[in-house]
């Protein structure tokens, strides 16, 4: 017999009843019935009873031994008697009597109760992370993710994909977030950069003739924490594809995340082809380019009919520039109080907002509210008209300048979906966000800037460059939203110099720029490059949504805390003296 195991502790079953078996793992609960000792002994696969009696020699000292403890159990496996069978157990019909023991590594006290919730604060977890997990629920999340990492792998190869590796030590970019620098020992005062993605790695391989190219891609970004963003490093599925169109490039990736997410979960999936929202419609209707669609709740556009309204608030904001827009909510006038009413106002103010108008249609028929009495009858009859107000509705206004009015409007929306619990329990629901603004206006100096990706196509190539108002220009950019949750961002690649130099150009930035900052690619791009396009969803982002995870930490096996620590291995830390001379490299002190 193997010297650990004969079989793992998720596997014994009714039928092996009557066999002397071996199994070895960790004591995860014991209990004391009468003086015979019950161990629920727990592996990478699963849970077995273990059942001492108190006549073997080793019962005593397994009774003192703390929970964690890695032993070597030998014994007869017994069926259970009907009334202690575990039905939620795939063992629960039998057990192992224990007739050998062997305490193959002796555990301390642990600081975490690994049977019992995580209720410790999120240090103490991450400090203990090894132990942490060794608990059921992220154990398996780390498990899924693996899974998962594989099955999107053979996806991409049944379409075609080959996956190729790209560096790890590359040049810093001026673009996007903050690099992670990385020092060099031969090359004095001069640092490498961690990528932040293989962006223009990929596009090279693009120029260099490999047609479709995929990666499980770690990047590397200098960013703050947040719920679904872990600091320090992530990984995405990095896809670039050469000869395609924008159609196609959806096509796969609807087909790829479809069924890893119908594999993974037993919730519906939104059905190919998903919809597909231009940026500044949702912005409109939702306040936000990653709009969580299991929110029944639509924006409407009202500028035009309160543009010459007596309402002088909303006209003057109409007059300037701004946007009013209105947000009905079926049935909730009698049914909700008025104190709900000023919640929802409350919450408007502590976002940002001047206040949060409303106007209720009772079921009787009256139109009333803070302001219907500055409204005439024809704009409530149009109003009713544009938003499909019936009787028990109220319609919330939220009014003010672009951008301030979308961010305000997505958290209303937000906010009085949850209230009410309109929001859809089950389900994934998909969809891109198109046609992306290529430029917008730099709202302190009135520049015109970059609005997305500087490297995209412009939709018009240098026709709309020459000739149309930079601000009208739009993108071949996308992004993949599912559930409020932004899974990636990706582009139809400009890849030609002159269009280059002329979008660069209008965003304020001389030839000698650009072909200093982007030189290789540029170069790359002077000898023949091919139209591609690419796109790279997260994978932490997708296991998070398919494990139901509130926090991307929950599914990366050894995540930073939100202060961009390691506390399991005590990094960043201090290096010693000679490291630093032998970099070059002198650190400063606090004051400058």
């Amino acid at each position: 017999m193997h010297p650990y195991r004969s079989h793992t502790c998720n596997e014994l079953r009714a039928a092996d009843a009557g066999k002397t078996a071996r199994l070895s793992g960790w004591i995860f609960r014991v209990r004391d019935h009468g003086g015979i000792l019950f161990i629920d002994l727990r592996d990478h696969y699963g849970l077995t009873q273990v059942v001492v009696h108190p006549s073997r020699t080793f019962f005593e000292a397994l009774s003192h031994t703390k929970l964690e403890t890695v032993i070597t159990v030998t014994g007869v496996v017994t069926l259970r008697d009907a009334e202690t069978i575990n039905p939620d157990l795939p063992t629960g019909e039998i057990e192992l009597v224990a007739n050998e023991c062997v305490v193959e590594s002796p555990s301390e006290q642990t600081p975490l109760y690994i049977p019992g919730e995580a209720d410790e604060s999120e240090d103490m977890r991450l400090k203990y992370r090894f132990l942490d997990l060794r608990r059921e629920g992220l154990h398996a999340n780390i498990l899924l993710r693996s899974k998962v990492i594989a099955f999107l792998r053979q996806q991409m190869w049944e379409h075609g994909f080959n996956e190729y590796q790209t560096p790890i030590l590359t040049c810093s970019s001026p673009e996007g977030a903050r690099d992670y620098l990385v020092p060099s020992r031969v090359h004095r005062g001069k640092f490498y950069a961690l990528p932040q993605a293989p962006q223009l790695f990929k596009q090279l391989l693009m120029v260099s003739g490999f047609d479709r190219y995929f990666q499980i891609a770690p990047c590397f970004r200098d960013e703050d924490a947040r719920a679904d963003r872990s600091p320090g490093e992530f990984y995405q599925l990095d896809i670039e594809m050469s000869f395609v169109t924008q159609d196609e490039i959806f096509a796969v990736v609807e087909d790829v995340i479809s069924k890893t997410f119908a594999t993974f979960s037993s919730k519906p999936v939104t059905p190919a082809p998903w919809v597909r929202i231009p940026f500044r419609e949702a912005m409109m209707k939702y306040g936000s380019d990653k709009p969580d669609l299991r929110n029944p709740l639509v924006f409407v556009n009202l500028n035009d009919l309160f543009a010459n309204s007596g309402f002088k608030a909303f006209a003057s904001t109409v007059a300037k520039g701004g946007v009013v827009k209105g947000l009905r909510v079926p049935g909730i006038v009698g049914v909700q109080s008025r104190s709900w009413f000023d919640k929802r106002e409350a919450f408007a103010k502590e976002n940002g907002g001047k206040g949060l108008g409303y106007v209720m249609w009772t079921k009787e028929g009256e139109f009333k509210g803070p302001i219907a009495k500055f409204m005439s009858a024809e704009e409530i009859e149009s109003l009713k008209q544009l938003t499909g107000m019936e009787p028990g509705d109220a319609l919330f206004f939220v009014a003010d300048m672009a951008p301030l009015v979308h961010i305000l409007s997505g958290k209303v929306r937000t906010d009085i979906a949850t209230s009410l619990d309109l929001i859809e329990k089950d389900g994934y629901r998909f969809c891109w966000i198109v046609d992306f603004p290529m430029f917008e206006q730099d709202p302190e100096t009135g520049a015109v800037i970059f609005s997305h990706n500087p490297f995209s196509m412009p939709q018009g190539g240098m026709e709309a460059l020459l000739n149309k108002d930079p601000l009208d220009i739009l993108a071949y950019q996308y992004d993949v939203v599912c559930n409020g949750v932004e899974l990636s961002s990706g582009a139809i690649r400009n890849h030609l110099p002159q269009i280059m130099y002329k979008a660069f150009e209008i965003a304020g930035y001389d030839r000698s720029v650009v072909e200093e900052k982007f030189s290789c690619l540029l170069n790359a791009f002077k000898f023949g490059a091919p139209p591609h396009g690419g796109i790279a969803p997260g994978i932490d982002r997708m296991v998070m949504l398919l494990a139901d995870a509130d926090n991307i930490r929950e599914v990366i096996a050894f995540p930073m805390n939100q202060k961009a620590q390691d506390l399991m291995m005590n990094a960043p830390s201090e290096v010693t003296e000679k490291q630093l001379r032998e970099l070059h490299i002198k650190v400063r002190g606090t004051e400058g």
